[in-house]
């Protein structure tokens, strides 16, 4: 059922479709700066349309059940952010030094909103909850990931000076604001044009991917990366697997949340999200670096969703619901 889940994923075809792409056919060094002006255009209208279609009503909503939101704040980039760090500096006795600052890249990130809610519903968690939490934390990664990443000393074998600060704020935070701005006029639009939309994120993420991953491959990441340092690398995802799964779902047992609210915490919790990841990384490093970096972004996004398939159905199960924890609604209107 986990592999049927995977193949049957579009973003996860289109990610490792852009990473073969990008080792039989890098984008040459001549062409990099084209390349990468095309990829910051379709980030900015990536993220113009996120700004479009998360509801202003939704945010206020999820940020009133402060109970809920506040331990997953600080679990997404605090807790999962000190893990990152942990094994970014424990790997980087074996690992080249962007890939093992890419552990901590991988810490910082929000969760996703797409695979969380899926998995979520599959459980039978708290699906609005998982919605609204998981948007949040994509809002609030976009203003806090970078200076988090910096302030525990992430800036890899660059530096990331003013330049950088003013092409995020260009790229992601001014289409955003933007889109928030006009959504009360494009909300039709948009919801007309639902499945679109959505193909147009894939494909923009998947070419920031190619951007990215190109860069490494025009530097040798094939001959930097050796058969133990595969291996130490499928360690880390492992360990970082560990922590987000198992974390998540002890710290919303210790918060007595309702059962349904603990899978939605859980698959909030302990997924990392691409979408904001890939564009990010391509914005933050140089194109040389870039690709080294997301390199165990990529990984665990494919391994999460290995994981979270088989764990949802578990969870779904009904002899596996513990009434010490489970909470059942007591009216529904």
């Amino acid at each position: 059922m986990a592999f049927r889940t995977i193949i049957a994923d579009p973003m996860l075809r289109l990610l490792v479709a852009a990473v073969v792409l990008a080792a039989v056919l890098p984008i040459p060094s001549a062409q990099s700066a084209s390349a990468q002006t095309i990829a910051n255009v379709g980030i900015f209208v990536l993220f113009l349309l996120n700004g479009m279609r998360v509801s202003r009503s939704e945010i206020g909503r999820g940020l009133l059940n402060w109970r809920f939101i506040l331990p997953m704040v600080l679990w997404v980039f605090g807790a999962m952010a000190l893990a990152g760090l942990g094994l970014s500096k424990l790997l980087a006795i074996g690992l080249p030094p962007l890939v093992a600052v890419g552990f901590l890249y991988l810490g910082v990130l929000p969760s996703t909103v797409q695979s969380a809610t899926s998995y979520t519903t599959l459980a039978d968690g708290n699906v609005g909850l998982s919605v609204i939490s998981a948007a949040l934390l994509n809002i609030l990664g976009v203003f806090v990931s970078v200076p988090i990443f910096l302030l525990l000393g992430g800036t890899g074998e660059g530096a990331v000076g003013m330049e950088t600060i003013e092409r995020i704020a260009l790229i992601l935070l001014l289409p955003f604001v933007t889109g928030q701005l006009v959504q009360g006029w494009t909300s039709g639009w948009v919801a007309r044009h639902k499945s679109r939309v959505v193909w147009l994120d894939r494909l923009v993420i998947a070419l920031a991917v190619y951007v990215a991953f190109s860069g490494a491959v025009e530097q040798g990441i094939w001959g930097k990366l050796d058969p133990a340092a595969w291996g130490l690398i499928a360690v880390g995802i492992a360990l970082f697997l560990a922590v987000g799964n198992a974390g998540a779902w002890l710290v919303s047992g210790a918060l007595r949340l309702p059962r349904r609210d603990r899978i939605a915490f859980l698959f909030a919790g302990a997924q990392k999200s691409a979408a904001v990841g890939v564009p990010l990384a391509t914005i933050l490093f140089a194109r040389e670096e870039a690709g080294f970096i997301v390199l165990p972004l990529l990984l665990y996004h494919f391994f999460q969703l290995v994981l979270a398939a088989p764990l949802a159905s578990r969870l779904a199960s009904p002899h596996l619901r513990d009434d010490a924890c489970y909470t059942e609604p007591t009216t529904r209107s």
